[in-house]
């Protein structure tokens, strides 16, 4: 699925349209020093009940997520394009 590199869209924080750019979402690595990783790891320690989640069926599609910047403002907004689309986002020309 192609999207332009920019885009006129409407700006919050403007409170108009504005050229925005964009900048495909990368989910960042989670800390394993966060309290829910470490209360996972030490209830996972011993000899206890089910403590791993329940694995569920895969969704076949994913929500995209695109990061759009304001070209007056720099400002950040997130934009999901598409409901569940099967087919990766690529930025073009």
């Amino acid at each position: 699925m192609k999207i332009a590199k920019e885009v006129n869209a409407y700006c919050r924080f403007c409170n108009k349209h504005t050229k925005h750019t964009l900048k495909l979402y990368s989910k960042k690595p989670t800390s394993g020093l966060s309290v829910g990783t470490r209360r996972h790891n030490r209830a996972i320690r011993g000899y206890v009940g089910s403590v791993e989640p329940k694995i569920h069926p895969k969704k076949v599609g994913r929500k995209q997520k695109v990061m759009m910047q304001c070209s007056v403002c720099k400002k950040i907004t997130e934009k999901v394009v598409g409901k569940r689309t099967k087919k990766k986002l690529e930025i073009s020309r």
